[in-house]
């Protein structure tokens, strides 16, 4: 009897790469399978899962979250700057 699969997609977007893989994946698959299963890792260096944070559809995830159907997984990239801070700066040059 074969596995259920499932669809999900694997994304990563820095200024120098954009990276969008679909993937048919196992039921019970999570999200550090799905990311290396993607092949994101080889691809592009830099990714440091022990250190980036993940998540689906914007919202932060473990590593171990069991995946669903349709679900989007997103690495993302640290913050160079704070948004509030960066608002600011550019609120007190047009005041």
């Amino acid at each position: 009897m074969a596995a259920e699969l499932i669809n999900v997609q694997v994304c990563y977007a820095s200024d120098a790469v954009q990276f969008l893989r679909a993937l048919r994946v196992p039921l019970g698959t999570t999200l550090e399978q799905a990311i290396a299963a993607s092949g994101v890792l080889s691809e592009v260096p830099g990714i440091d899962l022990a250190t980036m944070q993940v998540g689906i559809y914007a919202k932060k995830k473990p590593l171990d979250t069991v995946l669903r159907e349709h679900d989007r997984v997103e690495i993302y990239r640290p913050l160079i700057a704070d948004p509030k801070n960066a608002r600011r700066r550019r609120k007190a040059v047009v005041a």
